[in-house]
């Protein structure tokens, strides 16, 4: 019994043994028509991929999945915490808890797909309430005494709070120091100088870069549109690619091409980008580089510096203010430093 992701020319599929096939690329195309992210109609057909393999291990239909079964499910991919591992379950299938949320609310989506379309009649993934559990389904001074509807949300399974994981400077210079293009240089600066998510970075635009102030526009999660300044020095490297490496006559409106190869001239690819990433922390020792502690890194340093929580917000393109905070997390040495200052006035004022 095999299920797998492919790739075909209208977008990605699902295909393999699983029953659910047809109903899961029918959802797929459905993500598509609402123009969601390619990321995220990745992410989601790679999490159905897992919800099928487990259905297929069990002998279930879609059509016959109980919210027994979905707990079945979570506890089946073998949930692992920094202090418990999951006992009985191999090393390649545990999954962190973010991951296991991530693919249950997936699977939420792809049910209430499956009730509107009427392939099943109820949605079996439960449901997370906050609060109270219900959301009044009428406003006003006593609209919590009427029926309401199941809150949307929250996660099934209890995730550890975690800090953003910003990188040294030695590891950010050997790294920068393997790249051998002015493209790759200013790809990764504009992950570490301005921010960017690597999607961002591969969907920019070349009318969105303004060289003469030094901004690019950027069009982040949800269609969310946001200018940021970015420093001289990705100027300057994308001043040397847009002279010396872009193919010139391109009709390509995306800034970062291919440079080689039977793909030159089209944009960069997600896997690209994986494939151009691997290679240079393998040259260069850097194993820690990833573009999202890139961007981490960008955050991190900007909160130190004292930024407005609102401008980093903003600048990083963030939709919750608690993603913004939890770049204000300040070391022990920072916090002994301040206290020790405290306490030198402290006594100097007495």
């Amino acid at each position: 019994m095999t299920l797998s992701v492919q790739v075909r020319s209208d977008g990605l599929v699902l295909a393999g043994d699983w029953s659910g096939v047809p109903d899961g690329n029918a959802f797929l195309e459905h993500l598509r028509a609402r123009a969601f992210a390619a990321a995220t109609v990745r992410a989601y057909a790679f999490d159905l991929v897992n919800l099928g393999r487990f259905l297929l291990e069990r002998g279930l239909a879609v059509d016959e999945v109980t919210p027994m079964d979905v707990f079945a499910w979570v506890a089946w991919q073998g949930v692992t915490t920094s202090d418990t591992p999951a006992t009985g379950v191999s090393s390649t299938m545990r999954a962190a808890p973010a991951t296991v949320n991530r693919r249950v609310a997936a699977a939420r989506s792809f049910f209430e797909f499956l009730v509107i379309s009427q392939t099943v009649t109820a949605n079996p993934v439960p449901a997370p309430r906050r609060g109270q559990g219900l959301r009044p389904s009428a406003r006003g001074l006593l609209g919590h005494l009427g029926p309401g509807r199941a809150r949307g949300g929250g996660r099934l399974v209890r995730e550890q709070r975690r800090l953003p994981e910003s990188l040294d400077v030695a590891d950010v210079q050997a790294f920068l120091t393997s790249l051998g293009t002015h493209r790759d240089r200013a790809m990764v600066l504009a992950m570490l100088l301005g921010g960017l998510r690597s999607a961002e970075v591969r969907g920019l635009l070349l009318r969105d870069v303004d060289q003469g102030l030094r901004r690019v526009r950027v069009v982040g999660k949800g269609g969310r549109e946001r200018v940021v300044p970015v420093d001289r020095a990705f100027f300057s490297e994308l001043g040397g690619y847009l002279r010396h490496e872009r193919p010139a006559g391109l009709s390509t409106p995306e800034c970062f091409v291919v440079l080689r190869g039977p793909s030159a001239g089209s944009p960069v690819t997600e896997a690209g980008l994986r494939s151009l990433f691997r290679r240079h922390r393998e040259l260069s020792g850097a194993l820690r580089v990833r573009p999202h502690r890139l961007r981490h890194t960008y955050g991190t340093e900007l909160a130190a510096a004292g930024i407005d929580l609102l401008a980093l917000r903003e600048l990083m393109g963030h939709a919750s203010p608690e993603t913004t905070s939890r770049y204000v997390h300040l070391s022990i040495e920072h916090l002994a430093a301040e206290y020790a200052a405290a306490r030198a006035s402290l006594e100097t004022d007495r």
